[in-house]
Order: structure tokens, then sequence, then C-alpha cells
């Protein structure tokens, strides 16, 4: 029988200005750098002291990036390395995130490119101080130029795409696009995919992701102007359950659609108040990454050749199939 591996250390944090108070560690807390007690001792740390960073451009406290996280953390305890997770939704502190991690010597980093422009650089900072640099969840168009040795996610356009069929299967007639982070490449992306293929109409509404109320608000404002809206499409799970009382807000017969799933969204589904949900398995997306950069490190390993992203999506979460994913969902992985 092997031995069980070695424990490993995760750090986590969700925002620049607040990662001192939410840190996460068994040896003592810093967001990088090693702990107080790591340079008292010298000690190596797991694996061989293997340190990986994720660092995505995720708001506080939105449960997509649980789901990333949680996946990141089983591969980490797997592979016996210590993982540090940071967000910041602000480009220019997401770049610092990274640059903070060059700094710390950690041995791979995760990172997601919603901002291509903004990450460049410090990518490129990674890459010259030699530390291997995986993408996950957004920059799919992006990665290869920049570098990157892989990439975990969904080609947001083929969703999107694909989700436009549906709502054509679906005899709908005039879908609102609701974009709760403008720049985005990955959720505008999602729009323009629905465009491509719908055969109805197809508006962007523009909204503010971090405020719920004024999502709802909002929704239900444009639903109340234009009666022949008779599709919301959101782009996150959180959002699609604000669309639902939108629509009974503004006394409209839409439906509502959207990407990405989570445990609430589950119950939506089951009960018809969301039609379905493209999901690109966040859970996966964290996993792979951190895996992904331990077999680089420990088995000269690349996915997809360095050449072509590992998709995780879409995966179309409907009321015909819900019931099998439910168990996962109330786990937190799905």
């Amino acid at each position: 029988m092997n031995p069980p591996p070695a424990p490993h250390r995760i750090r986590t944090a969700f925002r620049a200005t607040a990662l001192a108070a939410v840190c996460l560690t068994v040896a003592g807390c810093s967001v990088f750098g090693g702990s107080q007690a790591d340079s008292d001792t010298g000690a190596s740390g797991p694996s061989g002291g293997m340190k990986i960073a994720l660092i995505t451009h995720g708001a506080e406290g939105d449960a997509f990036w649980d789901l990333v996280r949680k996946g990141a953390e089983v591969a980490a305890a797997k592979d016996g390395v210590e993982l540090t997770f940071a967000s910041d939704p602000d480009p220019a502190g997401q770049a610092k995130l990274v640059r903070d991690a060059i700094a710390d010597k950690v041995d791979g980093i995760a990172v997601t490119l919603a901002k291509p422009a903004a990450m460049r650089g410090a990518v490129a900072e990674a890459r010259a101080a030699g530390i291997p640099v995986v993408g996950l969840n957004s920059g799919i168009d992006a990665w290869r130029a920049q570098g990157l040795l892989a990439f975990y996610g969904q080609d947001e356009s083929v969703a999107g795409r694909a989700l436009g069929d549906e709502l054509d299967a679906r005899a709908a007639k005039h879908a609102l696009c609701v974009i709760h982070e403008r720049g985005n490449v990955a959720v505008e992306a999602r729009c323009a995919g629905v465009r491509k293929t719908f055969a109805g109409q197809t508006e962007n509404l523009y909204v503010d992701g971090t405020d719920l109320d004024s999502v709802t608000d909002s929704i239900a404002a444009r639903l109340r102007q234009d009666p022949t809206i008779d599709e919301v499409v959101t782009l996150g799970a959180q959002f699609a359950l604000a669309a639902v009382d939108s629509v009974d807000d503004a006394g409209s017969k839409a439906e509502v659609a959207t990407f990405d799933l989570n445990k609430d969204l589950v119950e939506a589904v089951k009960d018809g108040d969301v039609q379905f949900a493209v999901d690109q398995q966040p859970y996966l997306q964290g996993y792979l990454a951190v895996d992904g950069l331990w077999l680089h490190r420990t088995n000269g390993n690349t996915s997809g050749g360095g050449v072509a992203p590992v998709l995780t999506g879409p995966a179309f979460v409907t009321k015909k199939n819900i019931a099998g994913i439910a168990g996962f969902a109330a786990k937190g992985t799905r």
C-alpha cells in the first residue's frame, strides 16, 4: 500500500485589498512569500517545495470561483503541492498578484485572461523568470499568443452559438443577453456567439454585476419597456436567479436561460423557473490547471500539446438530466 500523500497547504484570498484578512495557511499567513515558520525552520514544504499560484479575476463572494477553488484544492491535495488562490476583479490588481507570485518564486502559475492586454506584461515577466504559466476560464483566444503552456476552459463563442441553436429549437424570437462585466472577453464572446446562430433578435443589456439588486431592476425595466422580449439570457448562475425575479417583477412572460451552474440554480431548473444552463464545469477547470502544472513539472507533460485548448464545456443541463447532476451540485463540485 502506498503511503498517503504529503499534506498540502492552501492559502486563499479573494481580493487584493483584503488578502491578509482572508488568507488561510497551516504554517502561517501570507498571501505570497513564505510564512515566518518556513523562514525560521528552512522547511522545503510538500512535494519538494512545489508552489502553485492560481490567480483569477473573480469578484469577492462570487460562488462560481468557489467551484474553481475547490477543484484546485483537490488537485493540490492529490499532488502534494502548496496552493495559493488569489483574485482581484481589477485587471491592474490581478497583474500585481501575478508579479507577487513571481517574487515569491512559485513553481507554476495558473491565471485567467479576462482582459488579456492588461495581463500581457505580468505573464511575460513570469515566463522570463522561468515560471510555467497555464490559462483557465478566460482567454481562449489569447493564451497561445502570450506563450502559455496550456488552457483549460470553454470556447465561449462555441458555447454561445450552441445556446443560440437551443433558443431556435425552443422557438424564441427576441433574446435579451445580459452582460454583467463590460470588457470581459469571455462574457462578450458568449453574447456574440448567441447572435451568430439565433435566428431571432438579440440585444445586449449591460448591468453592474457587483450589485444583484441593480441587476434585477435593470432587467425588469427593460422587460417592461419591450414586451416582445421572450427570452432572457444571463451569463452566470446568480444572474439567472435575479432574472427570474425580474420576470416576475415586470409581469413578463419571458423565459430565462443561462450560462453556468450552481446548487441554487439546480433547483430553479428542476422547478422550471430556468429553462437550462450551459455548464463550463469550473471545478474541472481549477482541478486541471493545478494538475497540469504538476504533471508538467514531474513528468514533462503539456496538455493539448501546447497548441489546442482542453475544453471543459459546453455541457447543457436541462430538466431532463438535472437529477444526475443535483447531487454533485449539492456537494459544491458542479
